[in-house]
């Protein structure tokens, strides 16, 4: 059984040494494991794979294709300024499966 989550900052203690789904501003978002956080919601995580979403500008001005770029990060500082959501990947998982 599970402790209760009763704050937001709850989820993030539970979820310390999980891996966790991160959404940034700016159509970015990264998937690693959460090793330390803070009342700004500064995150410390490790074994990052990082997501942005490109959204590709023809020559007319209009939007076009969307291109998915992917890195790599062994450790990552996330300013907490930048989030909009954290999310344990197992239950964004499991929403998926569904």
């Amino acid at each position: 059984m599970s402790a209760p989550i009763s704050e937001p900052f709850d989820l993030l203690r539970l979820s310390l040494a999980e891996r966790v789904l991160i959404k940034l501003r700016g159509d970015r978002e990264l998937r690693g494991t959460l090793h330390a956080y803070d009342g700004h919601m500064n995150l410390i995580v490790g074994d990052v794979e990082e997501t942005a979403y490109v959204v590709n500008v023809d020559e007319s001005g209009e939007p076009g294709d969307i291109s998915v770029i992917k890195k790599q990060s062994e450790m990552m500082f996330v300013r907490g300024d930048g989030v909009i959501l954290v999310s344990t990947v197992r239950a964004v998982e499991a929403q998926v499966i569904r």
